[in-house]
């Protein structure tokens, strides 16, 4: 699957290196088969030939937060995810809106990593896929300022709508998604790539 035609193919491919980056993308949605998780396996394959792209998809699996295990006797679990991050040349979050808010969850996982760096200065993508999600968008970016990550306003992308806009084999049946997807890959693929050339 590829959606980069004529000049945005040239383009996207002229920011590719020669070793593919690590991106760790984490699933907000708790439910299997999520509109969220298709649009997150779709970047998967549209990013192939540049990232290294692996799928978080076990928030619900992680205990809840404690704070007096954050720094000592931390659950391994927990030091594993925050490996991961740590360890990624990038970190993309992908997530549904409940309530006007980020999931319970994600939230949860974030709030483990607070205490520690492993989002400091990490090159981010953040995507919020639901109904409307403006409320839970803009809660994602605060509580992912708090934790000192690293985006820009081209590496944001508020999906509305989303269920009408990917099917059930997930694949993208908007023509302005597509686009807003391949703008925001290579502005994603540039946040990452600045970091490692400083």
């Amino acid at each position: 699957m590829n959606i980069f035609h004529g000049h945005t193919v040239c383009y996207v491919y002229q920011l590719c290196s020669p070793v593919k980056k690590n991106i760790f993308a984490i699933i907000g949605s708790a439910g299997k088969n999520s509109s969220n998780e298709k649009l997150v396996a779709y970047l998967q394959t549209l990013t192939k030939e540049y990232f290294d792209l692996s799928i978080f998809n076990r928030l619900k699996e992680l205990p809840h937060f404690d704070p007096e295990l954050s720094v000592h006797h931390t659950p391994q679990i927990i030091k594993d995810f925050r490996s991961r991050i740590e360890n990624a040349d990038g970190v993309l979050i992908c997530t549904p809106e409940y309530v006007f808010s980020i999931p319970s969850g994600l939230k949860n996982a974030i709030e483990w990593c607070i205490a520690t760096t492993v989002f400091s200065e990490k090159p981010t993508g953040l995507i919020t896929a639901s109904a409307n999600g403006e409320k839970g968008h803009t809660e994602l970016q605060l509580i992912m300022q708090t934790a000192m990550a690293r985006f820009t306003p081209q590496t944001l992308l508020l999906v509305q709508g989303i269920k009408g806009k990917i099917n059930e084999q997930g694949e993208i049946a908007n023509k302005q998604l597509e686009e807003d997807l391949v703008k925001f890959v290579i502005e994603f693929k540039e946040l990452v790539e600045s970091e490692t050339r400083t």
